[in-house]
């Protein structure tokens, strides 16, 4: 008879594979990866196959690929990519070659200067204008935070200080648009989804492209943004899933809530969450903030 494999704490996992015990927490939450079993105490345990894939993945880091992409790959990719030439290895913590604008919004956020930082991302909505900002600036560092805080080179409370930065620019320049006239869109996250930065950067774009954005925030129980949209007229309701909802219950969410709403309301779903997300009856699934603009305009040209 074949033995069990054993299956290891977290401390052990800790030790052996050289990950801390805050960033498998983190991971477990944001990727949905580890998935550990629990012991009659409640304590994790990893099977043998999950660390496994966690030692590849601590590997492939340390040759400078970011833990975000690792995550979502098979083991089996994980050792093709472990066999593939590694790329030229960065200083820790430091921004992708050439990118001096992350490197130095980074560097506003590890000294703690909000000030500072806020007054940077200013300088640059005006240099670049709201479209280019938000997707040239905003997007790409607010992944580059988010991998550096997986990797453990950023607190929590740090990457918060760059949310609400962010949110303060946002904020104002979406006040300073003309009120958008179509569609009327009602956009929130589900009950276990925090990130609103996402809902930001999606209502200053379509705010742009002359949509009418009324924000609930985040965390909006289904029944509420049904009622909410039925009073505010909406044409269509819009939620924003990051990569750390899991992947299971996106698919429930957007049910429950494409049969609390009216047929002629559209649903549409975006985020880093629902790019492998497959097919849901009556939702429209926006991988990009290209394609949420693209339906924007389709939705215009209807009307």
């Amino acid at each position: 008879m074949k033995e069990t494999e054993p299956q290891l704490t977290i401390a052990s996992v800790e030790r052996e594979v050289g990950l801390s015990k805050d960033v498998l927490r983190v991971w477990e939450r944001r990727y949905g990866f580890p998935v550990p079993v629990r012991d009659r105490n409640d304590e994790r345990l990893y099977p043998a196959e999950q660390v496994r894939r966690l030692r590849l993945v601590k590997r492939l880091m340390d040759q400078g690929h970011r833990p975000g992409r690792l995550l979502r790959q098979s083991t089996e990719d994980l050792e093709r990519l472990a066999l593939a030439p590694a790329p030229e290895p960065s200083a820790p913590g430091a921004a992708a070659p050439g990118d001096a604008t992350t490197s130095e919004l980074l560097e506003c956020l590890r000294s703690h200067d909000a000030a500072a930082l806020e007054q940077r991302l200013r300088r640059l909505l005006a240099a670049r204008g709201l479209e280019r900002f938000v997707q040239d600036i905003v997007v790409p560092v607010a992944v580059a935070v988010g991998e550096e805080w997986a990797r453990g080179r950023l607190q929590v409370f740090e990457e918060h200080l760059f949310s609400e930065a962010c949110a303060r620019v946002l904020r104002q320049a979406i006040a300073a648009l003309p009120p958008g006239i179509a569609p009327r869109i009602l956009l929130t996250t589900a009950p276990g989804e925090p990130h609103a930065l996402g809902l930001l950067i999606v209502e200053s774009l379509l705010t742009l492209h002359r949509a009418r954005c009324i924000s609930l925030g985040a965390q909006t129980p289904v029944g509420d943004v049904a009622r909410a949209a039925g009073a505010c007229g909406a044409d269509v309701v819009a939620l924003s899933f990051s990569a750390a909802f899991p992947a299971r219950r996106i698919t429930h969410v957007l049910r429950d809530l494409r049969e609390a709403l009216p047929t002629r309301m559209a649903l549409w779903a975006g985020g880093a969450g629902v790019q492998r997300l497959g097919p849901v009856e009556g939702v429209q699934v926006l991988p990009d903030l290209a394609a949420a603009i693209a339906a924007v305009g389709a939705g215009q040209a209807q009307r």
